[in-house]
């Protein structure tokens, strides 16, 4: 789903627009740093495969995924991006997921993005909770969860496939009304 007048981080020099096709090859880049998706279940190959990605946020459907990414304005350089997935208009909840190029980590970059988006998620769409699930061994993502008012709920096991092999996800959520 496309995102119109995408929140802005408490984060100088830092912003959101609608991720667009045009990124893909800057995504890639991205997320083809082995630091990035050491601790995530992303599998990718080629830029193909995050084509299925930009078609949902394409489609119409009020269930579609919905992603921004994260622009380093002194370079307009795409750094990164934040999105929701599984989202669920009847319940009104949606998984939260983002990274962030490894040159920028440490900077408190990640929690101001994750901030603003997730206030703006409630605001914007109504969701009454948003959910953040974290492989175990990613301790730097649970640090941006729980900075950003998010709370821990319990271990899930075997939760996701981590290239051929089940890993077990932390659960953290945040209502609205936290």
């Amino acid at each position: 789903m496309r995102v119109l007048n995408a929140p802005q981080p408490a984060c100088p020099g830092i912003a959101l627009r609608q991720l667009e096709r045009s990124d893909l090859h800057a995504w890639y880049s991205v997320l083809s740093h082995p630091e990035t998706v050491e601790h995530t279940s992303w599998n990718l190959h080629s830029e193909q495969d995050l084509l299925p990605v930009f078609a949902g946020i394409e489609s119409t459907d009020k269930d579609s995924g919905r992603r921004l990414a994260i622009i380093d304005q002194h370079t307009d350089a795409l750094i990164g991006t934040i999105g929701l997935h599984t989202v669920s208009s009847v319940n009104l909840t949606a998984e939260i997921a983002y990274e962030l190029a490894p040159a920028y980590w440490g900077r408190g970059i990640a929690s101001a993005v994750c901030s603003a988006f997730t206030a703006w998620s409630f605001s914007t769409w109504g969701f009454v909770r948003i959910q953040g699930t974290v492989l175990e061994s990613n301790v730097r993502s649970e640090a941006v969860l729980r900075k950003c008012g998010f709370r821990h709920e319990g271990l899930l096991r075997a939760y996701r496939m981590v290239r051929g092999t089940p890993g077990n996800y932390q659960m953290y959520a945040r209502l609205s009304s936290d």
